[in-house]
């Protein structure tokens, strides 16, 4: 069967216990269909880059499946039918990766930054000027729109 990767984002105002039974109904659906799934991931809440239906955050969820391609559609209808989805992406995949999924892997980085240095102890900026230093601008550049009359 084919493999597929499947990322859900489920409404700002659900719980995360409601989010994570959306990945159990679909879930449901693909197994009811002939598929299985063969990981889940809750990746959490997080801001997305526009609004959705006037969501500026969304829960997001990934599924790896191994189904056949009736399972999928019938999963992405069901999902598009769902008040609480606003979106769904699936990608067929040659493969699964094994381990976590690039997402968690970042937020287990972000949980290991003590070894960062802070802000104040950042390396020379090298030959780029600051901002402070702009140079003679040259003329009288009459100020933010007063009265230009001459």
């Amino acid at each position: 069967m084919p493999l597929y990767e499947h990322v859900l984002i489920a409404r700002q105002d659900l719980s995360n216990a409601q989010a994570e039974g959306l990945i159990e109904h679909f879930s449901a659906v693909l197994a009811d269909n002939g598929g299985k799934v063969v990981g889940t991931e809750y990746w959490g809440v997080k801001t997305m880059a526009y609004k959705i239906n006037k969501n500026r955050k969304g829960h997001y969820a990934f599924l790896r499946t191994d189904a056949p391609a009736a399972a999928v559609l019938e999963m992405e209808r069901l999902a598009r039918l769902h008040d609480d989805v606003m979106r769904v992406l699936t990608v067929k995949v040659d493969g699964h990766e094994e381990g976590p999924s690039v997402q968690m892997q970042k937020r287990d980085e972000r949980s290991d930054r003590g070894d960062r240095p802070e802000r104040g102890d950042r390396p020379d900026r090298g030959d780029r000027p600051s901002f402070g230093d702009r140079g003679d601008r040259g003329g009288d550049r009459g100020g933010f729109g007063g009265d230009r009359r001459r």
